[in-house]
Formats: structure tokens, sequence, C-alpha cells
């Protein structure tokens, strides 16, 4: 019986900002299940919307307010929403039943667990430092110095790098336009 005292005295010792972070967590972890295992795109696209809403949430527990509006704002509101146009935009999407096929699950579900038991061990191994617990401060200024002063090199490159891939992108875009453009005027030219 004092086993059983001591087992409920320690799970409610247990802070309950841990459990809203566990809360989230599990709600990140299952949205990403949902991208990663379902069979329709549709499904997976609205997965990753709460994927990324659990992050947004982890983010702001984390007092990584600058982390937290950038992924709403660029993951949530816009990279989400042109997946989610792309996805809704597509001829005859919804009257597949299984357009996201899965394959090899058997070598899925052994990368899996031995991922997992790999992380679980490195987590479970490793000496984590404890400090006590500080204000929420604002961590923008701290990140605009170190992009513009420390890191400004690499930002540049990094900026240099997205627009290089951005016009590719547009690109090879045009090339696929083009050519579907001729297929079809050669289909009408033969009827």
């Amino acid at each position: 019986a004092a086993g059983r005292v001591f087992a409920v005295q320690a799970f409610l010792d247990i802070p309950a900002s841990f459990w809203l972070w566990a809360g989230f967590a599990i709600f990140t972890v299952a949205g990403g299940a949902g991208v990663a295992f379902s069979q329709n795109i549709v499904y997976s696209a609205f997965s990753l919307l709460a994927t990324f809403v659990g992050m947004v949430a982890l983010f702001a527990m984390m007092s990584a307010d600058f982390l937290a509006v950038v992924q709403l704002m660029i993951y949530v509101g816009g990279i989400l929403v042109v997946i989610l146009f792309a996805v809704m935009l597509t001829n005859k999407i919804g009257e597949i039943r299984r357009s996201n096929p899965s394959s090899n699950k058997v070598i899925g579900v052994l990368l899996l667990v031995g991922l997992g038991a790999l992380m679980f061990a490195a987590v479970l191994g490793y000496k984590w430092p404890t400090r006590a617990s500080e204000p929420f401060a604002p961590t923008t200024e701290l990140i605009g110095r170190a992009l513009l002063g420390e890191y400004l090199l690499p930002f540049e490159i990094a900026g240099v790098m997205l627009l290089a891939a951005l016009v590719a992108a547009v690109v090879v875009a045009r090339k696929e336009a083009r050519s579907d453009d001729m297929v079809a005027r050669a289909e009408e030219t033969q009827r």
C-alpha cells in the first residue's frame, strides 16, 4: 500500500507544465505519424497541419517566441497553404482511395524500432544538465544580432541558395509546361 501511495504522490508532484508539454508533444508526434502512415495524400496534408501547430506550441513553451511566430507564419501560413492548394487543385485527387501507397512496411517498421531504440538509449545515457528556470525573455534581439553579426555570411549564402533554388524551380516548371503544350498541340494536329 505504501508503494501505491508513493506512486500516486510522485504522479501528483509532476508540474502541470510537464503535462501540457507532453500533450503537445504527443499531438505533434501523432500528426507526424498521420503524415507518414496515411494512405490518402489529403489526410497527410491535414496531418501536417497538426504537426506544424504542435511545433508552434512546443516552441512557445520553450520561450522561443521568434521560432514560434516564424513557424506559424511561414510553415502554417505559407507552405502548408500552398501544399493544401496544390493537393486540392489536383485533378480528381478525391476519387483516388490510395493516392499515397506504402511499400516495404516491414523494413520501415524495423528501421523505426531500431532508430527509436538508438535514440531512446542516447537520451537515457546522456547526463542532462539542469538549471533553474529563467523568466520569459524575448529572443528576437539575440537572433537578430547573431544573424547580422557573427552569422551574416552564412545567412547571406543561405539566402542566395534559396533564390537559386526558386529560380531553378521556375525554369523546370516552365520546361514541363512547354513540353506539355507541345504534346497537346501535336495531338491536336493529328486529329
